[in-house]
């Protein structure tokens, strides 16, 4: 199985994304790093990334979740996944889970400004807001209202999906 964990820049995608992996004894992937450097340095000097600059990204991670559920790896991945048809190109399978990380713009930059070494320039965070497609019902997504500590996050998820720890 792999679990998407998505929400804007600074929702917690990876903070969440590594703890429900540690607790499970699954895999973790981080998004960020399948993104080519152009895209990163757009990023960092403030310049929204468009569809164009996501395409060859999310096919990256496409193949890297076809990869892993091929070698029967378990993973917990951390992305973005803003739209719809991003979601859709990334479940490729049935045990593909998503989890959206549902916040409001002063909770989210608050959580944004706390972070550190990150090329995301805090400025963007609008243009996440502006991109971002909630899911619909019909998407088969769990949404998690932020909030919470991490570790009351990752309960939530844990407990909707019905996972349990491989260790």
């Amino acid at each position: 199985m792999i679990v998407i964990i998505f929400g804007v820049s600074g929702a917690g995608n990876t903070t969440v994304g590594k703890l429900l992996a540690r607790e499970l004894g699954w895999g973790f992937i981080e998004a960020d790093d399948f993104h080519p450097a152009a895209n990163i340095e757009k990023m960092r000097n403030g310049r929204p990334l468009r569809d164009e600059d996501r395409c060859p990204w999310l096919e990256c991670l496409r193949k890297e979740i076809k990869r892993s559920l091929a070698a029967g790896q378990n993973a917990v991945l951390a992305c973005s996944a803003l739209k719809r048809a991003y979601r859709d190109g990334l479940r490729v399978g049935d045990e593909v889970k998503f989890v959206f990380l549902r916040g409001d713009h002063p909770l989210i930059e608050n959580q944004l400004h706390g972070r550190h070494r990150h090329f995301m320039d805090a400025d963007l965070l609008q243009s996440q807001f502006d991109d971002l497609q909630e899911p619909r019902p019909n998407e088969n997504v769990l949404t998690v209202q932020l909030g919470g500590t991490p570790e009351e996050i990752v309960r939530e998820i844990k407990a909707n999906l019905h996972l349990v720890s491989e260790h």
